[in-house]
């Protein structure tokens, strides 16, 4: 749904929110902000995670927010406090939009988010959230935020970086894949993909990232945040002809694939239809080397 602010709100989430800035400038609303402004949003919504509320952040006054590609309420979402175990932000300053991917934990629930954010004139918003719990594709909270933690998603000096041309271009091939198996993917060696809580890297020189993907799978209505400082690309869309809500988030490193993280919710059918994740791990505990 859209949350609708009233001005005493907006003015309690402008003066609370962490390094916040008070408005967005025109120069986001045509499409370009500074880094100071997709860094308080970055912020400010680690802390309303943190903290079980949206009166962190500076919301415009109606805010669009959907959960797995459906409308729903940010309030609702934003309603308990989490505890952080992880997190990774992407800030993309030409679109004025941000990425999160958290591993976050309530009581004993752990949840992955993957979370894009925009900003407009008036404020924060809309937001896209795909969330992910016990029971969708291979979920190990705990094992995403061990391999992730151990990966370097660091700045990429400035004569090193590729363009944002050609960072997109390397998302789509690695994602158009799927349903075209002619398609040729700029594969680096070495690459790792946490797909969920499993992991192809080993820590070795060889490690691949082209390993198999499934065919016939269209990855549609695909939405980006580009990070060009860190050779960075998120994709929010729609996965198969169940259309399942789907991140894919890459590291390209000289022009190659170095990285890939995936979130995928099932729709409430377990493992996608798989099968329990416990099931797969028991006869292939190899999808969970230990890298310590």
């Amino acid at each position: 749904m859209k949350t609708r602010l009233t001005f005493k709100n907006k003015l309690l989430a402008a003066l609370g929110a962490t390094a916040a800035i008070g408005f967005a400038t025109p120069a986001a609303a045509q499409g370009g902000c500074p880094a100071e402004l997709t860094q308080s949003i970055v912020d400010t919504w680690i802390a309303a995670l943190e903290r079980g509320t949206m009166m962190t952040m500076n919301l415009g006054e109606w805010v669009d927010y959907n959960e797995n590609f459906r409308r729903s309420s940010l309030g609702g979402f934003l309603d308990t406090p989490r505890e952080v175990v992880w997190h990774m932000a992407l800030q993309d300053n030409t679109a004025c939009r941000v990425y999160v991917q958290a591993v976050t934990k309530h009581g004993d629930e752990w949840e992955v988010l993957a979370t894009q954010i925009g900003n407009g004139f008036f404020g924060v918003g809309p937001f896209n959230n795909v969330v992910t719990r016990e029971g969708d594709w291979l979920f190990d909270a705990e094992r995403t935020a061990y391999y992730a933690s151990r990966e370097d998603w660091g700045v990429i000096p400035e004569g090193q970086r590729n363009t944002r041309a050609e960072l997109r271009a390397a998302a789509d091939a690695y994602l158009d894949l799927f349903n075209d198996p002619t398609v040729e993917v700029p594969w680096g060696t070495p690459c790792a993909r946490l797909e969920g809580g499993i992991y192809t890297g080993r820590g070795t020189p060889e490690d691949s990232c082209n390993v198999g993907v499934p065919s016939g799978v269209p990855m549609v209505e695909r939405e980006y945040v580009i990070d060009e400082s860190r050779g960075a690309v998120n994709v929010l869309l729609k996965m198969g002809e169940k259309r399942r809500p789907d991140s894919h988030t890459f590291r390209i490193e000289n022009g190659r694939i170095r990285y890939v993280h995936t979130v995928t919710n099932c729709q409430g059918e377990e493992n996608c239809g798989f099968g329990p994740f416990s099931e797969m791990l028991a006869r292939n505990p190899g999808m969970q080397p230990d890298l310590d």
